[in-house]
């Protein structure tokens, strides 16, 4: 069995740090409001599933958020 020594310069060069800017932050929170609102448009009925999806897809070309390329696409 071999054994490989995991030292702790490895682990922080293996991750590359992104510093976040306020403007960042700001569009980052932006986008989280704007999607909860537009959930509790959805809950009461007044959009659609297609719609809360277009404007989803929308809000997040407008807010570009940190993890977009990762979230689903519909809901």
């Amino acid at each position: 069995m071999k054994v490989t020594k995991i030292l702790e310069e490895h682990i922080k060069n293996s991750t590359p740090t992104r510093e976040i800017t306020t403007e960042q932050l700001q569009r980052e929170f932006d986008y989280f409001r704007a999607e909860r609102l537009l959930k509790t448009l959805l809950e009461k009925g007044l959009i659609t599933s297609l719609e809360f999806n277009k404007i989803t897809e929308l809000n997040r070309k407008t807010f570009s958020p940190f993890l977009a390329e990762i979230m689903p696409l519909n809901r």
